[in-house]
């Protein structure tokens, strides 16, 4: 059952589903996020849900912070075959072995970015021109799936051999580690982001 919004606190309305996701909603979503592990980490969550909800890879995000090493991707892209077999079987995360095997391919690609940038951030931010986008959307049915940034930016990272994500995922990518600011305007965060941004 949906939660009600909070007097006074117009909130996003895609977070109401339960408290966990509304805590994201109002800590994470949106906040940019310059860290290259918290980078990575977004990235392995975001390719884990192709096909999936949110609500659902973030109930399991604890699982994949453990089962892959709090997302130390030197750590996740050196993982042996015979883990990728444990993992099927570990309930704590998406068991797909497409995806784990993705989440495992793209910490390398990953460091070959840090290798040729300095880091991931500096490639990722690239794309924005190191500024977050503001958005200034009313209702969730404005909010794009996809925008021409995502899809070059899917275009690059898959040149570059990155597995799973695709332009969609790569937007809510964008959304989630502040890149653009997609809170709706009557949301209470979207001023508190943006002013994150300047």
């Amino acid at each position: 059952m949906a939660m009600d919004q909070e007097p006074g606190k117009f909130r996003c309305p895609w977070c109401l589903g339960f408290e966990q996701y509304m805590e994201y909603h109002d800590e994470e979503w949106g906040v940019p996020v310059f860290d290259d592990q918290k980078q990575f980490e977004f990235l392995v969550l975001e390719s884990a849900q192709a096909g999936l909800s949110w609500s659902t890879i973030l109930k399991k995000r604890g699982g994949y912070q453990k089962a892959f090493a709090d997302f130390d991707y030197s750590i996740v892209a050196d993982l042996p075959d015979g883990y990728v077999q444990e993992l099927l079987i570990d309930s704590g995360i998406i068991r797909n072995e497409m995806k784990i095997r993705a989440a495992i391919n793209n910490a390398k690609r990953f460091m070959e970015i840090q290798t040729s940038h300095g880091s991931f951030k500096n490639y990722i931010w690239n794309f924005v021109d190191s500024k977050p986008v503001q958005n200034q959307f009313k209702s969730m049915s404005d909010v794009p799936a996809t925008s021409l940034i995502s899809d070059k930016l899917a275009k690059d990272m898959k040149s570059k051999g990155f597995k799973f994500l695709g332009s969609t995922i790569l937007y809510a990518h964008m959304q989630a580690t502040g890149l653009v600011n997609d809170h709706l305007v009557d949301c209470f965060r979207h001023e508190q982001v943006r002013d994150l941004g300047k």
